[in-house]
């Protein structure tokens, strides 16, 4: 046997750590939450972003807290475990003997079947799929800095998060000496959400797989956000900073403070501005999108660090978890099933093309509708973790990257871990 033929089986109960798979499954709630107010297809949007006007003060309160701790705050913080998570596939397998060629190999392939799960996402229910994005992002990332050398890793992450910083320093001047009447001329949110409204199953089908390209290069590359925060990631897993919290309180807490801090004081702008409190018109109220989308980064490092205290916290009890921690970190381990599932129960439900109840639904209820989709798919993740059973998403996802003939009999023998492989995506 080669070294380049090894490959380790799915992960073991006793080797995954809890931060991460706690922090997907908790962070699913805000990727449902997000998603769903784009279902609200019969009222027009406000231009700056996919909310409408507020009906009154319950949709008030729901959009603020939206804007404020949810929108761009949760898909940085994915990304991120999502380069947390490629290195540590490529360690595992490295470790079981793999060359590291072949690692290489495995990360495009598993990149390039997300790139694909992707497009079937878009064009069966979701305009918005994230998959394809990250796929992108993974091919791109990993053939440039995979390799590279830690200062290398953290150098570009700042050039990262200056252009970002720069352009939402550009914003503000705008905001504060443009013209006031104007109107928005970046991205147009009607076009992009034109599918949900379309009552026609092949029209919303081709316009969804239209805008999906324009998803994948903006949000996978373009917007910054998602490339800075896989780059973080690689950083991050090297130092096993999730696996052992207990070894990196200070940074965690420092994280955990300065990031929640500056995501939801960021976030007040475009959350008071939604709210009408701060009136802008719709040329304004854009521009406020790269402040929102800076700060969410940094709230999306501050969940994240957030939560890898809590789990160090947990695991320090040395207890065995309750039914609500298991339901959580099962769907964590399921991220890419439960992902998936919330675009089931929600795209056929909501839209026109399907029973069309966004159209009777304001964003109060539509929060609502979103915890539910949420509670559901952790309900279904536990139920598989009692069955001792993966996700299909994952086990699908692995069949196809991994080349059938590269399992080594060692791992042959590997017992299944409960509900996926550590070498999973993160949404």
């Amino acid at each position: 046997m080669t070294r380049a033929s090894t490959s380790r089986g799915p992960v073991s109960r006793g080797e995954r750590a809890l931060a991460p798979d706690l922090a997907r499954g908790f962070m699913l709630l805000f990727i449902a939450i997000a998603n769903a107010t784009w279902y609200l297809w019969a009222q027009p949007m406000t231009g700056g972003n996919a909310h409408p006007d507020p009906e009154g003060p319950l949709d008030a309160v729901s959009q603020f807290l939206t804007v404020v701790m949810v929108d761009s705050r949760s898909y940085p913080m994915f990304a991120f475990l999502f380069g947390y998570g490629m290195v540590q596939l490529a360690a595992r397998q490295e470790a079981a003997g793999a060359d590291p060629r072949a690692v290489d190999a495995l990360l495009r392939r598993r990149n390039l079947w997300l790139l694909i799960f992707g497009f079937w996402h878009a064009l069966l229910l979701w305009m918005g799929d994230v998959l394809g994005a990250y796929g992108l992002a993974g091919l791109v990332l990993c053939w440039l800095f995979f390799r590279r050398r830690d200062t290398t890793l953290m150098v570009w992450s700042g050039v990262l998060v200056g252009l970002m910083a720069l352009m939402s320093a550009a914003s503000v001047l705008a905001i504060a000496f443009s013209p006031p009447g104007g109107e928005s001329g970046g991205l147009d949110l009607d076009f992009m959400s034109a599918s949900i409204a379309d009552p026609s199953l092949i029209g919303a089908a081709v316009s969804r797989v239209t805008v999906w390209p324009m998803v994948v290069l903006g949000q996978g590359l373009l917007g910054l956000a998602v490339p800075a925060a896989i780059l973080l990631g690689f950083w991050a897993a090297r130092r096993r900073i999730l696996e052992e919290p207990g070894r990196h309180l200070r940074l965690l807490r420092t994280v955990a403070v300065a990031g929640l801090a500056t995501g939801w004081v960021g976030g007040l702008p475009e959350a008071l501005a939604q709210v009408g409190v701060w009136e802008l018109d719709e040329a304004r109220a854009t521009l406020l999108a790269m402040p929102h989308t800076i700060t969410g980064l940094a709230g999306g490092l501050g969940y994240v660090a957030l939560i890898a205290l809590v789990a160090h916290r947990i695991q320090s009890r040395d207890r065995e978890p309750g039914a609500v921690l298991t339901a959580l970190t099962a769907t964590g381990k399921r991220s890419l099933t439960s992902y998936l599932g919330q675009s089931v129960l929600c795209a056929p439900v909501l839209a026109a093309w399907g029973l069309g109840l966004g159209a009777h639904l304001t964003s109060w209820s539509m929060a609502l509708y979103a915890v539910g989709v949420w509670l559901a798919t952790v309900a279904a993740a536990y139920a598989m973790e009692r069955a001792d059973r993966r996700g299909p998403a994952e086990v699908l996802l692995r069949r196809m990257s991994y080349q059938r003939t590269t399992a080594a009999p060692a791992a042959a023998g590997t017992p299944p871990g409960p509900g996926g492989d550590q070498e999973r995506t993160s949404r």
